[in-house]
């Protein structure tokens, strides 16, 4: 069949690599993707939230499976734009409609069905600008540290780590009352902070089953060491140490099993991914974040895990017949390894000219913000390149990724050494 991926970080560099293996796939498009899915598929330069032109897109190259990477145009409404047309209701999306997709969308809607559903999560209280006196008396008796989000999408920046009450109140202010971040902060969600470790859980589902893909864990500090800014992620490890049988046992069992059932219960039909954000809180789990697609960087290390046929699994999902698939998951460890622009995660530089992607021994080169000019590879985001590696046990796939992103050179160049080591 003919498919399109939409997207172009490194996310989509693991999907569109994923899925060109599959017999199943006639012919791969990524829109837009960047300097390195080409391998996989055609590039296509089409802007993921322009649905007119991926109507005319999809109708001419008589494409017969979407499959979606970024939330944008999940919470944007892909899907139901295409339910809506004639032309295109017949064509399986993979990724949620809106009223699915507002897990992510909307963190005030998110906690709202956690508590509904039974979920365990941190406590939390909302407020608008027509609340803010409220929600600054709500800081000065709260807890500390204390967190605070922006309700709607924020490109990653919408959380934020508040050590003193004083900071709370000001940044509290500055997203309700000075438009901070836009109208993603029109609503502030505060809330309990958690004293854990993180991980990211996933799974596909048609609606009514799922299966559940390797867990992960990812690194957000620029820093080695975890210290500095948060970025996007630089690393990522899979399967997680700490994450044993029973832990992600329980994780199902409280978690996932009332995640599904409460989208069933409040009439939601939700096809495609599920990433769930958790906290190991002692030795129980607690829930973050929904999002409505899969992570990034965890993709990165995740797909390699998967040994089936990736399209082979996303048919399965349009048809409802998610209950027939056994997944099959490599025993092999993952590590991925971020390589970012000079500046990241503040200003940087692009059309950095990149060299030694070919010098690279066991690992795979998924690129992010990358562009491909005259057969020149050139760096065109924060985050560049994921370099990951599939071996034998962890302390190896850490070692050979990391040396492997040593190979690699562009003006400004950076990546950490030390990721997935703390867990050794």
């Amino acid at each position: 069949m003919n498919i399109l991926l939409l997207g172009s970080g490194g996310r989509e560099s693991a999907f569109a690599w994923k899925m060109s293996q599959s017999e199943q796939c006639s012919q791969l498009f990524i829109a837009p993707g960047n300097g390195g899915t080409a391998a996989y598929g055609k590039n296509v330069n089409l802007n993921p939230n322009n649905f007119e032109a991926i109507r005319t897109f999809v109708l001419a190259e008589k494409i017969e499976l979407v499959v979606v990477g970024p939330e944008e145009p999940l919470v944007n409404g892909i899907h139901d734009f295409f339910l809506a047309d004639e032309k295109l209701a017949g064509i399986p999306v993979i990724g949620p409609k809106k009223e699915g997709a507002i897990l992510e969308g909307s963190k005030d809607f998110s906690k709202e069905f956690m508590a509904r559903h039974g979920i365990p999560h941190p406590g939390s209280k909302s407020f608008t600008k027509d609340t803010l006196a409220e929600g600054l008396a709500y800081l000065e008796k709260h807890s500390l540290p204390v967190v605070l989000k922006a309700d709607g999408l924020a490109a990653g920046k919408g959380v934020l780590i508040c050590e003193t009450t004083a900071d709370a109140q000001a940044e509290l202010t500055l997203m309700l009352s000075e438009g901070k971040f836009g109208n993603a902060g029109a609503i502030v969600v505060i809330e309990e902070f958690l004293t854990g470790i993180e991980l990211s859980v996933f799974v596909l589902t048609d609606g009514d089953n799922y299966v559940i893909l390797p867990e992960a864990k990812d690194y957000k500090r620029i820093g080695q060491g975890d210290t500095g800014l948060n970025t996007g992620g630089m690393g990522s490890v899979s399967p997680v140490p700490f994450a044993d049988e029973k832990f992600l046992k329980e994780v199902e069992n409280s978690i996932i099993i009332p995640t599904i059932n409460g989208l069933k219960k409040d009439k939601i039909d939700y096809t495609g991914f599920i990433f769930f954000g958790l906290f190991k809180v002692g030795d129980k789990p607690m829930i973050i974040e929904y999002n409505c697609r899969m992570g990034d960087p965890e993709t990165e290390s995740v797909f390699p895990r998967i040994e089936n046929d990736l399209v082979e699994l996303f048919i399965a999902t349009s048809k409802k017949k998610l209950k027939d698939v056994q997944l099959k998951i490599s025993p092999k460890s993952a590590a991925t390894v971020m390589i970012v622009a000079g500046g990241y995660p503040g200003d940087y530089e692009k059309g950095k000219v990149m060299t030694g992607i070919d010098n690279i021994r066991k690992s795979l080169a998924f690129h992010a913000g990358t562009i491909a000019e005259g057969g020149v590879i050139k760096s065109n985001g924060g985050r560049v390149l994921a370099i990951t590696s599939l071996q034998d046990n962890m302390f190896e796939a850490l070692q050979s990724a990391t040396a492997d992103a040593a190979r690699i050179y562009f003006d400004g160049k950076y990546f950490r050494e030390d990721i997935g080591f703390d867990l050794m």
